[in-house]
């Protein structure tokens, strides 16, 4: 009798399926990324055919007059103005190498325990480099913007940038003197900071679009990122315990004062990434300070140009074997014009527990 066996391709395909999916969920970021234009964190493919940039266009609306009557409308035309923001993939690779006495004398198997850690490893890479795409100021990553670059990022983006619970603390958009204007407790991330966050995305121009939008009830929606102490603060806010307390649902598994979890407030979710740093000692009388991400559609752009490939290496006839991974992608913040196009960035208290 002859048994059929699966072709070994069939089995890595299938491996870095599941391993694409579940890495992508476990960086935190999964429920905000997608193939639509409307997602936060927008995916594209279409380097996965070859070519090293994709250039993602944006087109502007109209927000001209018009004519009326019977004016001519000839040399009375809008010009639509258009922007394009270029995305590059790169090659992320990495790699674990075991000795053939390492794989003998264990009951483990190392070598799936390997690709098991390669995932957990390119879970914290994607979520670290869309975390530094947020944080990036003017196309430089924050860590090693000087202090011009943050000003001059200030200015461009002054009407969705800010520092604290008032848009006056914004120092002639000195970046490290609007800083210093955070105070620790004034300036806590409050329901009140997020309903203002939403009226500045709504009112920036270019407007920020929401993530989903139900005309029918009038109502947008908008995301928010914010590291461990800023959502801290913002659990323990008044306004917040109280819509938990009344409007969620009165369930052990839903309801966030039981459980963590998003919270939901004026049509924004709010979701913790505990990996969103601190700046250090920025603030008022020397206080940490925490930047939040609200997020309408568009924000940060993130290309593939190889989903992950697993890889293998023996040598040393076969006494050394190894299991890697690689793929090929780039992470932006979307920028038109000098401006974030998808995000307002506000700068909160960050104080640590006593």
């Amino acid at each position: 009798m002859t048994t059929t066996t699966l072709a070994t391709a069939s089995q890595v395909s299938k491996w870095e399926s599941q391993y694409f999916a579940e890495y992508v969920r476990e960086s935190g970021f999964k429920a905000y990324m997608g193939k639509s234009v409307n997602m936060p964190i927008c995916v594209k493919y279409e380097l996965t055919s070859g070519g090293k940039t994709v250039n993602l266009p944006l087109i502007t609306r109209l927000s001209g007059s018009g004519v009326t009557g019977s004016s001519t409308l000839v040399g009375n035309e809008e010009a639509l103005n258009n922007y394009n923001m270029p995305i590059s993939v790169d090659w992320r690779r990495n790699a674990v190498e075991i000795k053939k006495p390492e794989r003998h004398w264990t009951e483990m198997d190392l070598l799936r325990a390997a690709g098991d850690m390669l995932k957990v490893w390119s879970a914290e890479k994607l979520r670290d480099d869309i975390i530094e795409a947020f944080r990036s100021v003017g196309g430089v990553a924050y860590g090693t913007a000087t202090e011009g670059n943050k000003d001059a990022w200030v200015a461009a983006n002054a009407d969705r940038v800010l520092f604290g619970n008032a848009k006056s603390n914004n120092s002639s958009n000195d970046h490290s003197a609007s800083l210093l204007n955070v105070d620790a407790s004034a300036d806590k991330l409050t329901a009140a900071s997020v309903s203002l966050m939403k009226r500045m995305a709504k009112t920036a121009d270019p407007h920020i679009r929401p993530v989903r939008v139900n005309n029918g009830m009038g109502r947008e929606y908008f995301t928010l990122f914010a590291g461990s102490l800023p959502f801290r603060d913002l659990k323990e806010d008044a306004t917040i315990q109280q819509a938990n307390r009344e409007a969620r649902p009165r369930d052990v598994e839903k309801n966030p004062i039981f459980q963590d979890g998003d919270l939901v407030y004026d049509g924004v979710i709010i979701r913790e990434i505990p990996e969103i740093p601190v700046l250090s000692g920025v603030g008022a009388s020397s206080i940490d300070v925490a930047p939040v991400f609200f997020c309408g559609a568009q924000a940060v752009g993130v290309a593939w140009g190889q989903e992950p490939k697993s890889t293998t290496d023996v040598r040393d006839y076969g006494f050394y074997r190894g299991v890697g991974i690689e793929e090929a992608r780039g992470i932006e913040k979307m920028v038109f014009n000098d401006k974030d196009h998808g995000m307002v960035t506000g700068f909160f208290s960050a104080v640590a527990d006593s």
